[in-house]
């Protein structure tokens, strides 16, 4: 095995116990005042991207679409990071993405394609130098989402610097344009990944990725949209029983 792998399977390793440690938790619909909307304004400010406000939240108009979907990240019970997506499909197209790329989402939309639109990933600063690794454990969710809404792609609007982030570890494809997110100055990029590979080849280099029928319904069923209790990663179950299920093969 080369040092490249090496590194990887411990780094996979490592993930699937630091998930031991981790719980999701959905917000509930257009509860402004959740404490995820307080750890984005503390984000967005500490990076100078907003001005202050009285309330010290951030809440915007996509977060009252019908099809946003809103989760915090703890660990030991301590709110860490946060993310939200827009399930978009040709009925349902609102999401933040199409602001910056109306054109190219539109085009694929019209053409029947739906896709998982992630937005809003914040992390509390100090948890981001303790856990470099905590982009993996919030993106998970999206991935989750992405294999259980069955869509096509997850699209990703990201700024430059990110993009070889997204490249790597999901095999996103740059689609045409460069838009600027309203309020924002910097230039955006999107991308766009193939669901079909996350479920397979991402899951299989990043095993931490996996998951259960059971949390996938836990996280995005039905009802959840008045928030949820804490939801405990399966990953390493999901991993055992695909290893099982490959060796009966």
């Amino acid at each position: 095995m080369s040092n490249f792998s090496e590194k990887r399977t411990r780094f996979a390793s490592s993930l699937l116990d630091i998930l031991e440690s981790v719980t999701y938790r959905r917000v509930a619909f257009k509860d402004q005042f959740d404490p995820v909307y307080r750890l984005r304004y503390e984000a967005y400010r500490r990076e100078d991207f907003i001005g202050v406000n009285s309330n010290k939240i951030v809440f915007d108009e996509h977060d009252e679409a019908p099809n946003v979907y809103c989760y915090g990240v703890y660990i030991e019970e301590r709110l860490i990071s946060s993310i939200r997506f827009h399930h978009v499909t040709p009925e349902q197209r609102t999401s933040p993405s199409a602001l910056v790329f109306p054109d190219t989402l539109k085009d694929m939309l019209d053409q029947g394609i739906s896709y998982v639109d992630p937005s809003r990933f914040t992390a509390d600063y100090e948890a981001s130098l303790a856990y470099p690794a905590l982009p993996f454990l919030t993106l998970r969710i999206v991935a989750m989402a992405s294999e259980y809404f069955d869509v096509k792609y997850c699209i990703s609007s990201v700024r430059v610097e990110h993009a070889a982030f997204y490249r790597r570890v999901f095999g996103s494809k740059r689609l045409p344009g460069t838009g600027y997110y309203p309020g924002l100055s910097f230039p955006m990029h999107l991308y766009a990944a193939e669901v079909e590979k996350i479920g397979g080849q991402v899951a299989k280099r990043f095993p931490f990725m996996m998951s259960t029928k059971k949390e996938r319904e836990n996280l995005f069923g039905k009802g959840g949209d008045k928030g949820s209790p804490m939801v405990i990663p399966t990953a390493r179950q999901a991993h055992e029983e695909n290893d099982e299920w490959e060796k009966n093969q």
